[in-house]
């Protein structure tokens, strides 16, 4: 809202708050008036406030994932999906946390950060995905890190279709003990 921050928002929600109050001190043969005045003060600041609410609570909230001993937390993202970042080969990956994907699978884009050449793999797979079947090409990543677990030689596909990112499936969570999501936290023990 006008270009200001949430620090900027409440002081100047601060300062009408005040003037306001000033104003109706200064005018006190009208307590009438006075009272109204402090009502749209409290009521202009707190909808000053509410509009700056998710921004300001953002801040506060964590997003990355949290390494606690064998124990990894992942909180839930702003679009209500669980995500991690992982080193391919040296690289870091973003994936989207899919249980209903069978295996890791990488962009074409992904794919080639990571050293892979996408025109050069043969695409002899075929996965069935929400957006209809599509032609995967099967490879094995030197090393995927995530934390301080390294594997190594890891099977993964990479997909021929256009997709929004690469998918971290169950081929990868099994290596993990458990999985269990308490409320907006996923918790993957080692």
């Amino acid at each position: 809202m006008f270009g200001l921050d949430a620090g900027q928002l409440i002081a100047l929600a601060f300062l009408i708050i005040l003037g306001l109050s000033l104003l109706g001190s200064i005018l006190n043969n009208s307590t009438q008036l006075r009272n109204a005045l402090i009502w749209i003060a409290i009521f202009g600041g707190m909808f000053m406030f509410s509009s700056q609410l998710d921004t300001a609570s953002s801040t506060f909230v964590q997003r990355d994932p949290t390494f606690i001993g064998s124990r990894i937390e992942v909180p839930k993202g702003r679009d209500n999906h669980f995500r991690l970042t992982l080193r391919i080969n040296g690289v870091p990956v973003d994936f989207l946390i899919d249980t209903g994907a069978s295996q890791v699978v990488l962009t074409q884009e992904d794919a080639a950060r990571v050293g892979l050449d996408p025109d050069s793999l043969a695409f002899i797979g075929t996965a069935f995905t929400a957006n209809g079947e599509v032609a995967t090409a099967p490879v094995r990543l030197d090393t995927v890190d995530l934390g301080d677990m390294r594997d190594t030689r890891v099977r993964a596909s990479v997909n021929s279709g256009d997709m929004e990112g690469s998918l971290l499936g169950m081929s990868y969570l099994s290596r993990f003990e458990s999985i269990e999501i308490r409320r907006d936290v996923l918790i993957l023990n080692r």
